[in-house]
């Protein structure tokens, strides 16, 4: 089973939809409870070993690499900048780059999903997958685009986000990628998607599999959910 000491933070895209509420840093630095959402993240990601962490970066970059600088308690911080949007994979990529681990975890920086992260990299090896996906069931996924998956946990379809206020199974924003396939099947310097330009093009030719996790998730992108965070994360687990 895998060790998971690298891992990616994808916190370079803009908040538009946060902006009316937190404008002045960038989405995953936006405080709850009077510190940057991104502390918790760090936490919970040296709870279970991560050793490094790559940031992909972009708007607001500066006052990210302001205050955080190169460590978090301990846990080594580099940083990918974009210096034009690259969308969520060319983001990735350049941070892939300065990843030297052969398997890497990848997470949203303006979410938060409690998966056991041994659970999953066993789940990882045991499938051998070239990445896995994980899913979480929820009761209303309008906002969100739905996964299928078939025998062996492998994902056969990506469904996009319908507006319809119905149970679904979604991606949950943490992944584990092996480094050479990704960077072996991205283009460099591209603007490109994770999700809509290499997961969804991808499913026939990579083994790609998805597990389904019950534990807390929340996505802050949007007022409601980051005024609920202020509540819910009185009791976070991860110190």
């Amino acid at each position: 089973m895998p060790v998971l000491r690298e891992a990616i933070i994808l916190a370079g895209g803009f908040g538009t939809r946060l902006q009316r509420v937190v404008s002045e840093v960038p989405k995953p630095m936006a405080p709850v409870n009077g510190k940057p959402f991104l502390d918790y993240v760090f936490s919970y990601l040296r709870y279970f070993g991560v050793n490094h962490v790559v940031l992909s970066v972009g708007y607001l970059a500066d006052k990210l690499t302001a205050h955080y600088g190169e460590a978090f308690e301990g846990m080594r911080l580099s940083y990918a900048r974009e210096t034009t949007p690259l969308g969520t994979g060319g983001g990735m990529r350049l941070a892939m780059q300065q990843c030297h681990e052969e398997h890497v975890l990848v997470l949203n920086g303006d979410s938060f999903f409690d998966v056991d992260l041994e659970r999953l990299a066993s789940q990882y090896s045991d499938s051998e997958a070239d990445g896995v996906l994980a899913l979480r069931k929820v009761t209303d996924a309008a906002r969100y685009g739905t996964i299928c998956t078939g025998a062996g946990h492998r994902i056969t379809a990506f469904r996009e986000k319908d507006g319809l206020a119905q149970p679904g199974t979604i991606n949950g924003g943490v992944y584990i990628l092996k480094r050479d396939v990704f960077l072996n099947n991205t283009p460099p310097d591209a603007v490109f998607s994770v999700e809509k330009d290499f997961f969804e093009t991808r499913l026939s030719d990579l083994r790609l599999c998805g597990f389904e996790y019950e534990g807390y998730f929340i996505d802050i992108g949007i007022p409601e959910d980051y005024q609920k965070a202020q509540d819910d994360f009185k009791e976070f687990t991860y110190r």
